[in-house]
């Protein structure tokens, strides 16, 4: 399995990663890596942290020769804008983020030190590591992309759309949608809500082709593939619900509306699902349909027209701090759904098929697709 962690904070020196549990031969893209990163700061809306970081990673560690050799891989990216020190008290909290939470839990008297910590800037070490998980996706042609279906109350219509569609479409996008009408809808509306000093929200949908019927597990509740993708999009800030498939819409209708049918391909000797309600998943197992996985982002809780709060010293009424921040990043928040989905979907295919090389690894899995083919 894979087992990564993050630290650093928002204006410190900066932020690391150790992502344990990759196979030894995977060629390891650097540049690929800081695409990704670069994806995750696009998105109109953006606030100008987006200007000074230009973020690039450096893998420190775990590779010989642009290879894997089975030890942790450590990456870090160098902030520009390192100032921790220096930066003022912050003495009045933002309604919607951790600050005061932050301070009661660890007996603090300045939001600072909880802020730093707890800024979205973080996910730039997700992102990093979630690219490593496509890397290792990609070895055996699972491919996985996010687009954003929704910002503010802007909808966007992508039915009908192949996965290659999405994928080409939305990287068009400024606010990566597929949809092109709704993404110039998406961008007005951004600009209407940045005159008036507040933020948005919305919804991202990340898709995983190719993924094989097997992975994850209902033999034990935390064995359960879509609970771990559930809380691995629910762990990235501003993330207040998530849904699998037809999620929430299934609630409303018969389990004859439902449910999806199987029926079987003998030419290739495989099992299909006429539908994808489940979202590729039933019973925490993949079921060989794409998986389809929905986060809802809540708007940024910095704003430029500040709600009420209390001064922590004085406890006095006063109006929230204002920090620089973001519109709306829903683009950005995508780019990180599709990382930590990336992550747990490699982690549960190397539980599945084992072994400590890309080669082991590779040998396993065609054993496995073989066998599905003889049921």
């Amino acid at each position: 399995m894979l087992r990564y962690m993050t630290a650093g904070e928002s204006h410190g020196k900066g932020i690391v990663t150790i992502l344990d549990g990759v196979p030894a031969g995977l060629k390891m893209d650097e540049k690929l890596i800081n695409l990704e990163l670069k994806r995750r700061m696009e998105g109109y809306g953006r606030g100008k942290r987006m200007s000074i970081e230009k973020d690039k990673v450096e893998i420190i560690s775990g590779l010989r020769k642009g290879k894997t050799i089975g030890s942790p891989v450590s990456m870090v990216i160098y902030n520009k804008d390192f100032k921790i020190d220096k930066l003022a008290d912050v003495k009045k909290p933002r309604p919607g983020h951790a600050d005061l939470a932050g301070m009661q839990k660890y007996g603090l008297n300045n939001a600072r030190e909880v802020l730093e910590r707890a800024s979205a800037r973080e996910t730039a070490m997700r992102v990093a590591a979630g690219s490593v998980a496509k890397m290792i996706l990609n070895a055996f042609d699972i491919k996985i992309l996010s687009h954003i279906i929704r910002i503010g109350s802007i909808e966007a219509k992508t039915e009908g759309l192949t996965f290659n569609d999405i994928l080409n479409f939305s990287k068009r996008s400024k606010v990566h949608c597929a949809d092109k009408k709704a993404s110039e809808k998406m961008c007005k509306e951004i600009d209407k809500v940045r005159k008036k000093g507040d933020t948005l929200g919305g919804i991202f949908e990340v898709i995983a082709k190719d993924v094989p019927p097997g992975l994850g597990s209902y033999s034990q509740w935390d064995k359960r593939l879509d609970g771990a993708l559930a809380r691995a999009v629910m762990s990235i800030p501003a993330v207040k619900a998530v849904s699998v498939g037809a999620g929430t819409e299934c609630s409303e209708k018969w389990g004859s509306k439902v449910h999806d049918e199987i029926i079987y391909k003998a030419k290739i000797k495989e099992f299909r699902r006429l539908s994808n309600n489940s979202g590729g998943l039933e019973g925490g197992i993949t079921n060989g349909a794409q998986v389809i996985v929905k986060g809802y982002m809540k708007p940024i809780a910095t704003l430029m027209t500040p709600l009420r709060s209390v001064n922590i010293s004085t406890k006095k009424p006063t109006v929230a701090v204002t920090e620089r921040a973001d519109v709306s990043a829903v683009a950005a928040c995508g780019v990180v759904g599709e990382a930590v989905i990336a992550l747990e979907l490699a982690s549960a295919f190397l539980d599945k098929f084992g072994g400590d090389s890309i080669t082991e690894i590779s040998r396993n899995y065609k054993g496995y697709l073989k066998q599905l083919k003889a049921m």
